[in-house]
């Protein structure tokens, strides 16, 4: 189980996952777009909470390796807060 950080139905910015051959980019989308994606990706996306994401996958088509590569890139990211938490930006000494 992995924690994915979902803001107003999408992701917080775009990111890309590798897994073996797989290779998956994974793009924020705006209300109403819906899940543009495979049957594999969008099974991941559906399962985590996401109702509005675009994606694209490149390299092999292997059902997988492309949900590898899916919670791969999914893991990956990160909130604006988290990035400033972990930068110490905006802490005062």
């Amino acid at each position: 189980m992995i924690n994915v950080p979902v803001q107003e139905g999408t992701i917080p910015h775009q990111i890309k996952g590798k897994f073996g051959a797989a290779k998956v980019t994974l793009i924020p989308a705006g209300p109403g777009t819906g899940i543009i994606a495979g049957a594999a990706v969008r099974s991941v996306c559906e399962a985590a909470g996401i109702s509005n994401i675009l994606t694209k996958s490149f390299g092999t088509n292997n059902p997988v390796t492309l949900v590898k590569a899916t919670l791969e890139a999914l893991s990956n990211l990160r909130t604006k807060e988290e990035v400033q938490r972990l930068r110490g930006e905006g802490v005062s000494l």
